[in-house]
């Protein structure tokens, strides 16, 4: 491990959780109350969901906040004006709530932007993970190959 990426981590590496934790107690306005919501929401929604910190660099030590389960689910980003959801999947997702309101071009990813003022329909948010969620299953099962048997004698 390099100096640079030892002093990104800190002499004792901090779970995910405490670090999105840190993340939202540094926000002491709107935007802490809504990635602090949205969290709830995405937890509520997938109790074995995992937490996890990425892209930690100097422009962003406290990185981006990400919910995985069999893959990425979404990530959490904050902006001056904004909090954004992105889900890694969303354009292949149903969102009859129309929550997805940013990416909407793109091939992959949706996105939705949370702010100031704006509120999000629960519900709807918990019912677009478990949609996530279920996509990164399906695409994880028929992802992986059978396994080819041995014949007798090392033939496959």
């Amino acid at each position: 491990m390099s100096q640079h990426e030892h002093a990104l981590q800190g002499p004792a590496d901090p779970s995910p959780t405490s670090l999105i934790d840190a993340r939202i107690a540094s926000l002491p306005d709107w935007r802490g109350e809504a990635l602090a919501l949205v969290r709830g929401l995405i937890r509520e929604a997938d109790p074995e969901i995992v937490e996890a910190v990425k892209w930690r660099k100097p422009s962003n030590p406290s990185g981006v906040p990400v919910w995985e389960h069999d893959g990425i689910v979404c990530t959490g980003e904050v902006y001056r004006d904004k909090v954004k959801l992105t889900f890694a999947r969303g354009a292949s997702l149903p969102d009859p709530a129309r929550l997805f309101n940013a990416s909407l071009d793109g091939n992959a990813r949706r996105a939705i932007d949370i702010r100031e003022g704006e509120t999000i329909d629960g519900e709807a948010l918990k019912v677009l993970v478990r949609a996530a969620v279920a996509l990164n299953r399906e695409a994880r099962a028929t992802a992986r190959p059978a396994r080819a048997r041995k014949a007798p004698g090392g033939a496959a």
